[in-house]
C-alpha cells in the first residue's frame, strides 16, 4: 500500500480529535452512553513536573517507541508486519511513515506528548478503501453524518469496497500516569476491540444491537460500517 497524505488518518489537532476517524461515530455513542463502555481512558493528572513531560516527549519521539507502542495494540501474532504512520498535521490527516511493512494491519499513531496521551488504531489492510475514503472526504471538509451517508452511499453503488470477510480493529489510549515519561513504557491503557461485520444485522449475527456489560453487541446494523463492540472487561469461560 502507498500510505502518502492520501491516507491521513484519523481526528487530531484538537481534543475532539483524540480519537481516529474511523471511531468518530463510536466515539459519540461513548460520550453518550459512558456508563455502558468504560475504557479507563479519564484518568486524573499526575503533577508531573516540565523535565518528566519534555522527557516524555523525547521518549515519544523516537520510532523505537513508536513501533512499539503502536504494534502492541495488536496480538503478538500480528506485531511484526504492521505497518506504522504517525499521524501529524491539522486535523491529523498528514501520515508520516514509521515503517511500512507487509503484514495484515495498518497502524495510525496520534501522540498529544504535551498532555503524556497516546493513541493507536490498528485495522486489517482489508479496511484500508473505507478508512482512506473518510480520510479523503474530512480533508474535502465533508464530516460527521455527512460523511458516514458518503461512504455509505459510495458503498451500496459499487464505488467503495468493503472487505468480504470479517475485519478486526484494535484501539488502545494510555494517558497521564499510565506510561513512564522517562522510558515510554506503558503500565497500563484503556483498549476497545471491533469486528466489521458489514451490513450484519441481529437476525443473520444473533447479536443484540444493545449494549451490555460483558457482552459483544453489534452497532450500526445493517449498514455498511456495522461492527461487534468487545467491551474491555470480558472474561473467557461460560461455555
Amino acid at each position: 500500500m502507498h500510505h502518502q497524505n492520501e491516507r491521513a488518518g484519523v481526528d487530531a489537532g484538537n481534543r475532539k480529535h483524540l480519537m481516529p476517524e474511523w471511531f468518530r461515530g463510536p466515539r459519540r455513542w461513548c460520550q453518550a452512553r459512558a456508563p455502558f463502555l468504560a475504557l479507563g481512558l479519564l484518568l486524573p493528572w499526575s503533577g508531573l513536573t516540565a523535565q518528566a513531560v519534555e522527557e516524555a516527549s523525547s521518549a515519544a519521539h523516537t520510532a523505537e517507541w513508536q513501533i512499539r507502542f503502536a504494534v502492541e495494540t495488536l496480538p503478538e501474532q500480528f506485531r511484526e508486519g504492521a505497518s506504522v504512520y504517525l499521524r501529524e498535521g491539522e486535523g491529523g490527516l498528514d501520515l508520516t511513515p514509521v515503517r511500512e511493512a507487509e503484514g495484515d494491519f495498518v497502524c495510525l499513531l496520534t501522540l498529544e506528548p504535551e498532555e503524556e496521551t497516546a493513541n493507536a488504531a490498528c485495522y486489517h489492510q482489508s479496511l484500508e478503501p473505507f478508512m482512506a475514503r473518510g480520510r479523503e472526504l474530512r480533508r474535502d471538509g465533508v464530516d460527521g453524518p455527512e460523511m458516514v451517508d458518503a461512504r455509505n452511499r459510495e458503498v451500496d453503488e459499487g464505488l467503495l469496497p468493503m472487505p468480504e470477510e470479517p475485519a478486526s480493529l484494535y484501539q488502545r489510549t494510555a494517558g497521564p500516569g499510565q506510561w513512564d515519561p522517562a522510558t515510554g513504557d506503558v503500565h497500563e491503557a484503556g483498549s476497545l476491540f471491533v469486528i466489521y461485520v458489514p451490513f450484519a444485522t441481529a437476525e443473520s449475527t444473533g447479536l443484540s444491537t444493545q449494549p451490555a456489560r460483558g457482552a459483544p453487541w453489534l452497532m450500526d446494523p445493517g449498514t455498511p460500517r456495522a461492527h461487534i463492540m468487545f467491551q474491555p472487561d470480558m472474561q473467557p469461560g461460560g461455555g
